[in-house]
């Protein structure tokens, strides 16, 4: 599954737009490392562990959109969209990554 995040494939013709497609991911990070991170933050560097934790959950959202485009019947999704939100739940933080793109049938 080719997924790009151009309105067209370089090299390809789309043949068929197979319609809008989006995968969704919420993640939540404990206690510890919520606490960890407050001190980084204080410190400077870089949270090792909300890195972790994003790239999780962008991979669980790039999979789930590129799953739906596959029942779709499709070999690509164009113009993708990554968007990130921290949600702040008084006792933790919750991390939300959605991806959105256009599922596309293309040939060479």
């Amino acid at each position: 599954m080719i997924i790009a995040t151009t309105p067209y494939l370089e090299g390809k013709r789309i043949t068929k737009y197979l319609g809008i497609v989006s995968g969704e991911a919420i993640l939540g990070a404990n206690l510890f490392k919520d606490i960890f991170a407050g001190i980084r933050d204080i410190v400077g560097g870089r949270s090792a562990a909300y890195e972790k934790e994003l790239k999780k959950a962008k991979e669980i959202a790039l999979n789930e959109m590129a799953e739906k485009a596959l029942f779709l019947g499709a070999n690509a999704v164009i113009g993708v969209d990554l968007d990130y939100e921290t949600i702040n739940l008084g006792s933790g933080n919750m991390l939300m990554v959605s991806a959105s793109g256009t599922a596309v049938y293309s040939e060479e």
